[in-house]
């Protein structure tokens, strides 16, 4: 048989026992805090029509969704019509005769969709969590994939900014409880639309929005080559600059924001939310960004993103405010605000810091060695009986040497061996040993299972 050359497709991995306890750690932890402030689970599909997604991630983000081909593609009478077909998707454009779906790219537009389906059932404000793989054609690199999971809490039905103070409360309590030191940015898109206004008015807040997202990736000096080919002005660059410059504590930045855009009335609402939010949360490690642009074009009001102090890695977690989204969908004045964690981005961080306790690798609690018929018959009887009290047991699945038992027991990160033997069956006993302290002890059967 010829040698299979199997590897993955880019950007995708495999996960195996000790990785998916990780994950599974941390996605409890973020799951125990949405519970905890009243967000409910939903589930969406992987796929959704290309005409759900395509047009609400900005010029930038619908390059990166992963349309998916229909089929009958290879009918022979159809080549020619697939083949002037491709042509266009090719140039960019899209066929409703080569695709009319597409991998979801994110978790808040499939939210909008149903949320538009489903307005007239659900109770508002409506508070929901999602916890789901996402895809993104994106170039792979550290922390960045194109499969990746990602966890929302989004709020529908209601204006108040208590839910923006709640979101970010939430954040600093997941990052606490996984110990994580983070930096919680805040900005408005309403500033970013203030600065857009003074700058030659609302119809260049895209092209300014997409050149200030990149601020963290090229520098200032290409964000200003950028806005020059995006037709902005050299008097326009100039009130940009000044604005991408404000530094300071968060009382030193609304102060000089104020000098800048205080006058605008966008300015004036965006700096009020800031306040607001940043008042009430009373979060220490809650900093005012105003470079912080979030390049998707839905968000109106307060926006998020979290990074790790001390880790070479970007964002992992962003959101913010979109007041209209289901309108984008038929379904107007529907008001809403969320925010995501990116989970493989926490990992990562986890994994380089050594933040995962011990104990997130147990699985099995107890594995019973096999020393024959007998004895692993009377090893199967107790670890039911284990397992019936909801003690994660295993039983050697042959009779071998202690030394294979022992280094299975190792292996798996079980923490308790135990050891029935032809002297064991005869007194009733068992030998019990930790693995972890190396503490061994015998003890009546009727005392192993207290024991756990």
């Amino acid at each position: 048989m010829a040698k299979v050359n199997v590897s993955l497709p880019q950007g995708t991995r495999d996960f195996g026992a000790d990785v998916v306890r990780k994950r599974n750690y941390i996605f409890n932890t973020i799951k125990t805090v949405f519970e905890l402030y009243g967000f409910e689970p939903l589930e969406t599909p992987a796929m959704e029509n290309l005409d759900t997604l395509m047009g609400k991630y900005g010029e930038e983000g619908d390059k990166l969704i992963f349309k998916i081909l229909n089929n009958g593609l290879d009918n022979p009478a159809k080549h020619q019509l697939v083949k002037d077909e491709f042509e266009k998707v090719v140039a960019g454009k899209n066929s409703s005769a080569i695709t009319e779906r597409a991998l979801k790219y994110d978790l808040t537009i499939p939210f909008a969709r149903y949320v538009a389906m489903n307005h007239n059932q659900l109770t508002m404000p409506f508070k929901r969590y999602q916890v789901q793989p996402v895809w993104r054609a994106d170039r792979p690199q550290k922390g960045r994939y194109r499969e990746f999971y990602q966890c929302d809490a989004d709020v529908v039905g209601s204006n108040a900014l208590l839910n923006e103070v709640e979101l970010a409360t939430m954040y600093a309590t997941v990052f606490q409880q996984l110990g994580i030191e983070v930096d919680i940015k805040i900005n408005s898109r309403k500033i970013l639309a203030a600065l857009a206004e003074i700058c030659g008015g609302s119809e260049k807040m895209v092209d300014i929005t997409v050149a200030i997202d990149k601020l963290d990736k090229i520098g200032i000096e290409k964000v200003k080559e950028e806005l020059v080919q995006r037709g902005l002005t050299a008097d326009q660059i100039i009130i940009i600059e000044k604005y991408l410059l404000i530094t300071g504590s968060n009382e030193e930045k609304i102060s000089a924001i104020k000098q800048l855009l205080g006058e605008n009335e966008n300015g004036k609402k965006g700096i009020e939310e800031l306040e607001t939010v940043h008042l009430q949360s009373q979060i220490s490690n809650l900093q005012f960004d105003f470079t912080l642009a979030r390049g998707l074009n839905y968000y109106t009001g307060i926006i998020f993103e979290v990074k790790a102090t001390n880790v070479q890695m970007g964002s992992i977690g962003g959101g913010g405010r979109y007041d209209d989204l289901t309108g984008l969908f038929g379904v107007p004045n529907i008001p809403g605000v969320g925010i995501s964690f990116g989970v493989d981005r926490i990992y990562d961080v986890m994994e380089e810091l050594n933040l995962f306790p011990a104990d997130v690798h147990t699985g099995t609690k107890v594995l019973f060695f096999n020393l024959g018929e007998a004895e692993s018959k009377k090893a199967f009887e107790l670890m039911q009986q284990l397992r019936s009290k909801n003690v994660a047991c295993e039983l050697y699945h042959e009779n071998s040497k202690f030394d294979k038992q022992f280094k299975y027991a190792e292996k798996k990160h079980i923490p308790f061996i135990v050891i029935i033997g032809t002297k064991e069956l005869e007194t009733g006993t068992c030998n019990v040993k930790n693995i972890v302290t190396g503490l061994q002890e015998t003890i009546s059967m009727d005392a192993l299972l207290q024991k756990f």
